[in-house]
């Protein structure tokens, strides 16, 4: 819920923002509104249960590895929209709510692989 809030208020601080530099702030707006849409594309999964459906889907392996790489391209867009933002403070607020949203998804992905993988290999039930 955090992430997809942080990712919110930088997308609408940047997206409200005067920009100099429209290549660097639409990648950071394609990421975040990406990211968020994909967040709850597999929110929908899970709370639908349509991962019994499609069994051939690793569903884990795929939430892990969307952690990981939106996490990757959240933080180079978060970095490069923070070196852009010529000291509007809309742009700089923006990206420092990017970068507390890729801290959040780091923590949701390790969380994820916690209690995916080390508690499937351990045997131990929830």
């Amino acid at each position: 819920m955090l992430d997809r809030l942080c990712l919110l208020i930088a997308f609408l601080c940047v997206r409200f923002s005067t920009w100099t530099d429209y290549s660097a702030y639409r990648y950071f707006e394609v990421v975040t509104i990406c990211f968020m849409i994909l967040i709850i594309v597999l929110y929908v999964v899970n709370v639908f249960r349509i991962y019994r459906m499609l069994t051939c889907v690793s569903w884990p392996l795929a939430e892990l590895l969307h952690y990981a790489i939106c996490t990757f391209l959240l933080l180079v867009g978060s970095i490069v929209a923070a070196v852009k933002s010529n000291a509007i403070g809309g742009l700089i607020v923006g990206s420092l709510f990017g970068f507390i949203a890729s801290i959040l998804c780091i923590v949701g992905m390790v969380l994820s692989y916690k209690v995916t993988f080390v508690t499937q290999s351990s045997g131990a039930t929830l």
